[in-house]
């Protein structure tokens, strides 16, 4: 059960970053509405690989002065209270916060801070600035996005939504040296980024196969296939036959998060594909690439790999509305990646990944 919460403060999740399964229960000083500033509850915060690794001590970063970092960067928030000057809310509504705040460089000046040219960027939850792990939290009007009150159930899967929504949209805004007119997909790994992923790239009704390590019968699998997407796992279909077995491959969009297979799926892109890597790979692994045959195919088959990371406040927005897209064309598809649901106080269990999770979330109040 939660502790009693002193007045003027509040309770939250920290780790001593760096230090492995640090994740505690801690007592802050809770924010309020002063000018400029708006004061949010938390409603639920979804819990992804970042909050875990964090917490295994492989990276994170407190804020000046503190040794102590509020983990947490994807919540769904109601609005408490609004201080002078805040323009466009007001108590109760319902709002996503986005996680990366800009530093003096000139993307992050233009509104670009996940194009940030100086890396002296704060990451809410991740690097220099307290996430949203715990009852409340302040903010500017800026990095709030309005939420209808019809997405309450899943408004929780905007952030990384909207990580795909940038990738699919660079990609595509990429391929606009050329004519070019996508037909085939490859997503790789069935996590919430592979399967978000391939709803998108369902919307603009391309044929999409996902390669994972579920199987088959996986509740990720079944979310998939739901889509229309064709479902593959990887102990019978390695990435390194996949143009042998589908052909042209026009864009391939990996989630896992693994080196090896990210450097597997340069060669595999058809004539003019598109790579994207989402993921982040925590380590030192090395392996041999045959880097002749990719030099060659990427310099004859115009191909092109990108990475991407975060996102910024137009992608939160172009999510909210695939979010209407996608649950018109597959009603409930949304609450069913939703597959745990975990009160405050059992933090340490929602942390604790299983394999049927897609996404986890942390009830912080009613």
């Amino acid at each position: 059960m939660m502790a009693t919460t002193i007045a003027g403060t509040m309770h939250a999740v920290g780790v001593t970053p760096k230090k492995p399964n640090s994740a505690r229960q801690v007592e802050l000083p809770k924010p309020s509405a002063s000018a400029g500033l708006a004061l949010m509850r938390v409603l639920e915060v979804g819990i992804d690989g970042t909050d875990t690794e964090i917490n295994e001590g492989l990276y994170g970063e407190a804020p000046p002065g503190s040794n102590v970092l509020v983990i947490g960067h994807e919540a769904l928030s109601l609005v408490e209270a609004v201080g002078d000057g805040v323009a466009g809310f007001q108590p109760g509504d319902l709002v996503v916060a986005t996680v990366r705040r800009p530093d003096s460089c000139p993307n992050c000046q233009a509104g670009e801070s996940d194009m940030c040219l100086s890396g002296n960027y704060t990451e809410r939850g991740i690097k220099g600035a307290h996430g949203y792990m715990g009852q409340y939290y302040g903010e500017k009007p800026d990095f709030l996005v309005k939420i209808p009150p019809t997405m309450r159930d899943y408004a929780v899967l905007l952030e990384p939504l909207s990580i795909v929504e940038k990738a699919t949209y660079q990609a595509w805004k990429i391929q606009e040296r050329m004519l070019w007119q996508p037909k085939r997909a490859v997503v790789l790994g069935a996590g919430p980024i592979g399967i978000l992923g391939t709803m998108l790239l369902r919307l603009k009704e391309l044929e999409v196969h996902v390669y994972a390590k579920n199987p088959p019968e996986s509740i990720q699998a079944q979310v998939i296939t739901s889509t229309g997407a064709d479902y593959h796992s990887v102990d019978d279909h390695p990435v390194t036959g996949l143009r042998d077995e589908l052909g042209q491959i026009d864009f391939i969009l990996e989630g896992t998060g693994n080196s090896v297979v990210a450097f597997q799926a340069m060669s595999q892109a058809g004539t003019n594909g598109v790579v994207c890597l989402t993921g982040v790979s925590a380590g030192n692994r090395s392996i041999q690439i045959p880097s002749d045959v990719i030099n060659l195919q990427m310099v004859l088959g115009n191909r092109v790999v990108f990475g991407t990371v975060n996102a910024n406040r137009r992608y939160f927005e172009s999510g909210v509305r695939h979010f209407d897209e996608a649950e018109r064309r597959w009603p409930g598809i949304w609450k069913r990646l939703i597959t745990r649901r975990v009160p405050f106080a059992g933090f340490a269990d929602a942390l604790n990944r299983k394999p049927e999770d897609i996404k986890t979330l942390l009830i912080v109040s009613a």
